[in-house]
């Protein structure tokens, strides 16, 4: 059991010091110095600071060693790595070569600097450039990398009318879903089995995504999507957006890019803009149909 003594004086500097000390981790630790010389009990010392049983022995004991003097000191922040001397040699290389495993990045990191870390280390440098693990995504092999930016670049002002609420910006696709299990991984003591049609009868929906208020419109068959679906679409949005400007993004099917479509979107006052060839990637409401293969139909 320690046995501290709290003269006058030191009283006076904990009582002052706890509120005007400069650092932050030195003002906790007079604070609880000073509760324990006005009697108050550990644990009620503990809780009112916020600190472990073991923190605050530590503190006690550092009083009971060298007094204020070294209650006092200031805690030596963490040395920085060596590595930092490398960050952007590092950065730049990983940015244009990205590892496809700690072990990667470890060796390369030696073989660049000459020096060697741990696993651990290694992947706090990765963390600290902003990188982590993430799955690799495809786009076409024909896609049009120029075509994809330009476009891009043209939906700029349309997306900002749509945030000012002067235009309904949408992307649509449609999607057939296979009447049948989506099968999953669980966790079970045996495999388990499902009942599912053997047939090949399909939901065929085509669906409209408003890009800003994440608004979906729907419109459902057994049969196909045809240029009369996408045109049942059109008026639709049209209605639910009366006398409002309307963007539809969408891809180059047959279907939805025929005269038939384009007529009527003209007699409606909707803008089409279809997307460049082989350009999925730019189409919002392809992330709709991976969250609902994944999240609703997944098992």
């Amino acid at each position: 059991m320690l046995k501290l003594e709290f003269t006058p004086e030191v009283i006076e500097v904990l009582r002052h010091e706890r509120f005007h000390h400069p650092h932050p981790h030195v003002q906790l630790k007079l604070e609880v110095l000073y509760l324990k010389s006005q009697g108050l009990a550990g644990d009620h010392i503990q809780r009112l600071c916020a600190i472990s049983k073991a923190t605050y022995y530590r503190y006690l004991a550092e009083y009971g060693k060298g007094g204020l003097t070294q209650l006092k000191e200031v805690p030596v922040s963490a040395r920085e790595s060596v590595l930092q001397e490398y960050r952007g040699t590092l950065e730049a290389y990983f940015l244009a070569h990205p590892p496809a495993t700690v072990a990667e990045a470890q060796a390369k990191m030696a073989a660049l600097t000459g020096i060697m870390r741990g696993p651990t280390q290694v992947r706090q440098f990765l963390h600290a450039l902003g990188m982590k693990p993430r799955k690799v995504g495809t786009i076409p092999a024909k896609a049009d990398v120029e075509a994809q930016e330009a476009f891009k670049k043209s939906l700029e002002p349309r997306f900002a009318a749509a945030q000012a609420g002067e235009r309904q910006v949408f992307f649509m696709d449609a999607a057939h879903f296979v009447y049948g299990a989506f099968l999953g991984m669980l966790w079970c003591v045996q495999r388990l089995f499902v009942k599912t049609p053997s047939g090949r009868q399909r939901l065929n929906v085509l669906a409209a995504l408003n890009a800003i208020t994440h608004d979906i419109f729907t419109v459902q068959n057994l049969t196909y999507i045809t240029a009369a679906t996408v045109c049942e679409m059109l008026r639709m949005l049209a209605g639910a957006y009366p006398g409002q400007l309307i963007t539809i993004i969408l891809d180059n099917a047959r279907y939805q890019r025929c005269a038939v479509v384009q007529e009527v979107a003209a007699s409606l006052g909707i803008e089409l803009l279809f997307l460049p060839p082989y350009s999925p990637n730019l189409n919002l409401i392809e992330r709709l149909w991976k969250f609902v293969k994944k999240r609703c139909l997944y098992g």
